[in-house]
């Protein structure tokens, strides 16, 4: 049994989209978070850094940061698109993503044009229990 939410898609790099797998592009936006798997290797995070409003991101490339007490870690877009929201609760406290990283601790909203490869709930569990 997997932990992770079926209502959306994964990557590899452990972020996650509101997309459901096989879904087709929405004309509204989605957000994106990164994953219990990712708050877990990282630890307390203490710094966010997100794309502006307005600013296009591309999918499968670098658009912010996360610092912990660890490490510091790209985020990885996605999806392609343009940015329409980012989640200003996080950037003040970044505590948040870890407290709740599917829901409260979202990152960013896109208006999505494309995709990179995204991964289902469950070949995302059977990827990070290897």
């Amino acid at each position: 049994m997997n932990a992770f939410p079926i209502d959306r898609s994964y990557t590899a790099e452990h972020e996650w989209v509101m997309l459901a797998p096989g879904a087709p592009m929405p004309d509204a936006p989605v957000r994106v978070g990164i994953t219990a798997v990712a708050v877990e290797a990282l630890g307390d995070l203490v710094h966010l850094e997100l794309p502006a409003v307005g600013s296009t991101v591309a999918a499968g490339m670098p658009c912010g940061e996360v610092e912990s007490t660890k490490a510091v870690s790209e985020i990885y877009s996605p999806a392609s698109g343009r940015i329409t929201l980012v989640n200003s609760a996080a950037l003040d406290d970044p505590g948040l993503i870890g407290a709740d990283p599917y829901g409260a601790g979202w990152l960013f909203a896109v208006l999505p044009t494309g995709t990179s490869e995204l991964l289902t709930a469950a070949q995302y569990a059977e990827k990070t229990s290897q």
